[in-house]
């Protein structure tokens, strides 16, 4: 594994300049030159699994309050909104929840978002992936990942928290590929709760076309536990699946590819670990994240939002929606991974559940 080059420098000026999308593709860009290019859409909070990572069940059981309905944006909404992100230089939009299959009739959403031209993915925690997966492609979903933490089905049932058994996912997996879905698997690796579940995955999805991708338990929110020690590095996982099955470092595609890929040696497929706490990779993040409510976030850690829903509701055009994005990211400063490496990260910050991961 290489080292990550340095934070970006903020008296820096030499960075991208700042402008407005338009359909000459030009982009919008940060205080530190990184462009906008990915847009993550939550279309609900709520979810069926209370993993402790995300929704332990301790803060999100009984009692607590969701978002109401009318305070969650409307498709046409989202669909409006998300053509004012592409028309600004978005490439691609990835529809998160909570667990976005929750949403009445999340295909008429694909729908309307795939004709926008983007790249459109989903990210599910699989439970309902079989019952849609046909309609989802049949709407124009581009492809799905799918969020498996364990193939030990007490492990897996233990995680999630609500006696979800792991067989159902992988039905839904199955599902996705039958109908023509590219599926990639996500895998969030904690210290003593799923780290022996390293090396069977890596099994499992070896030879099986389906991306695998590791990632390093994050400090997202405040409720979920984290400390530096329930944390499984990348670099450890690598090395537990290189001693048996050897690895090659795999360029990445494109900037603000998150993952760090490694293909195995004898052609068997690749992974990938996604390394935010011990190699942050905040100086190539191209993604902004909207609320169910309405909210742009310009980062996974940040502690407060920007309001688009009023605007959406007021009557403002599309220009003047335009011009409050790029007023809204060209001041963006955010490095959360890198100031926590450094000791000086906040500790505010929104909850995943509530912001999509």
């Amino acid at each position: 594994m290489t080292s990550p080059a340095g934070p970006p420098n903020p008296q820096s000026n030499d960075t991208a300049p700042i402008t407005a999308g338009g359909s000459n593709g030009s982009q919008l860009h940060d205080a530190f030159g990184r462009p906008l290019s990915d847009l993550r859409i939550s279309v609900t909070d709520r979810c069926n699994f209370r993993c402790s990572y995300c929704m332990p069940k301790e803060v999100y059981g009984a009692g607590f309050r969701f978002l109401p309905k009318p305070d969650i944006l409307s498709f046409e909404e989202i669909t409006r909104v998300a053509g004012v992100f592409v028309r600004a230089g978005v490439r691609k939009l990835r529809l998160t929840g909570g667990e976005p299959l929750l949403r009445s009739q999340l295909p008429k959403l694909v729908n309307s978002l795939a004709a926008l031209g983007a790249d459109l993915a989903l990210t599910t925690n699989g439970s309902l992936l079989a019952k849609y997966a046909q309609a989802l492609v049949d709407a124009g979903l581009s492809r799905v990942t799918v969020s498996l933490d364990a193939l030990d089905d007490a492990t897996f049932r233990r995680m999630n928290d609500m006696s979800f058994p792991v067989n159902a996912v992988l039905d839904g997996i199955a599902a996705a590929r039958a109908v023509g879905l590219p599926v990639k698997v996500n895998t969030v690796v904690q210290k003593g709760v799923n780290d022996g579940e390293v090396l069977p995955l890596a099994e499992h999805f070896r030879n099986s076309g389906i991306p695998l991708r590791f990632i390093e338990f994050m400090d997202v929110g405040s409720t979920n536990g984290w400390r530096p020690e329930t944390v499984t590095s990348g670099r450890e996982i690598l090395e537990r699946i290189g001693t048996r099955y050897p690895l090659h470092p795999v360029d990445p595609n494109q900037r603000g590819e998150v993952a760090e890929r490694w293909r195995y040696a004898d052609g068997a497929g690749e992974i990938g670990v996604i390394t935010s706490v011990t190699q942050p990779f905040c100086r190539d993040c191209t993604r902004a994240r909207l609320s169910a409510e309405g909210k742009l976030y310009t980062c996974l850690f940040a502690s407060h939002g920007h309001d688009l829903r009023d605007l959406l509701r007021d009557g403002t055009d599309d220009a003047d929606l335009t011009k409050r994005i790029a007023d809204i990211w060209s001041a963006r400063r955010d490095r959360y991974s890198e100031l926590r490496e450094a000791g000086q990260a906040r500790h505010d910050k929104i909850e995943m559940s509530y912001i999509g991961g």
